[in-house]
C-alpha cells in the first residue's frame, strides 16, 4: 500500500535517514523500533507528507504524492492519513466527540455526518459516556483513546502513530495496545507505529529497527 525508495533526508551536516526503503501493507500493524537518533521519527513524518525528504519517492497505491502541489497533498493527508502521537493534541475548548469529528468537517463532511462517525468510534471504544466531555475533564487513557478515533474519522489508509503509549501508565498502555489489535481486526485498520515499548512492539504483525539512519532488520 505504501512504498518508500530511496528516501534520505539530512538537517545541515547530519544524516538523518540514509537511503531507506520501506513497505507497508495495509491491515498489519508495522512497529518501527530502534535507539534514539535512529531515525524514525523522521521516517514516520516522511511517509505522513509532514516532511519532505531530499531525495527518493513516497508512493500510496501507485500514487507519487511527492509530485502533488500542496492543495492537493493536504487534501490526500486529510482523507488518508492519520495521525497519533505521544500526547494526545485534543483541543480543550471542544468536547471529546467535537475533537473527533474535526478531521472530518476539515474534509467536507456535514456536521451531521461528522459527529455521527465520531460517536460511533468513540461508542467503539467504550466512551459513550464521555461524548459531551472536554480533554481537561478525561483521564490520559480516556484522551488517548479519543486521538486514535479522531485518526480514524476519515477511514484513513494508514494511521502513524508517534510513541502512543509513551505518555500512559501501565494500565492504559496494555488497553491501548488492545485497542490497536481490535482496530486492525474490526476494521481492517492499517498503522504504523515508532515505539520504545517492547510490549507494543511484540504485538505488531512487523518489526522494523533502524539504527544511524538505516533500517538493519
Amino acid at each position: 500500500m505504501i512504498s518508500a525508495r530511496n528516501i534520505s533526508k539530512s538537517f545541515g551536516d547530519v544524516t538523518v535517514l540514509n537511503n531507506i526503503d520501506v513497505d507497508i501493507y495495509p491491515g498489519k500493524i508495522t512497529a518501527i523500533v530502534g535507539p534514539s537518533g535512529a531515525g524514525k521519527t523522521t521516517l514516520l513524518q516522511i511517509l505522513g507528507t509532514l516532511m519532505t525528504p531530499d531525495s527518493g519517492t513516497l508512493r500510496y497505491d501507485d500514487n507519487d504524492v511527492l509530485t502533488l502541489n500542496d492543495r492537493r497533498l493536504s487534501h490526500f493527508r486529510n482523507s488518508s492519513i492519520g495521525f497519533v502521537f505521544q500526547f494526545h493534541r485534543l483541543l480543550p475548548e471542544f468536547t471529546l466527540q467535537e475533537n473527533v469529528a474535526l478531521p472530518a468537517l476539515i474534509g467536507g463532511s456535514s456536521r451531521s455526518d461528522a459527529m455521527e462517525r465520531a460517536r460511533e468510534l468513540l461508542v467503539y471504544m467504550g466512551l459513550e459516556h464521555r461524548l459531551n466531555h472536554k480533554p481537561s475533564t478525561l483521564s490520559g487513557g480516556e484522551c488517548q483513546r479519543g486521538a486514535v478515533a479522531r485518526a480514524l474519522v476519515n477511514r484513513p489508509k494508514v494511521v502513524l502513530a508517534d510513541e502512543p503509549t509513551g505518555s500512559l501508565d501501565t494500565a492504559n498502555r496494555t488497553e491501548l495496545q488492545q485497542l490497536f489489535r481490535n482496530l486492525c481486526r474490526d476494521l481492517e485498520a492499517t498503522f504504523v507505529i515508532v515505539t520504545h515499548d517492547s510490549t507494543l512492539a511484540d504485538q505488531a504483525d512487523r518489526v522494523i529497527k533502524m539504527a544511524d539512519g538505516r533500517i538493519i532488520q
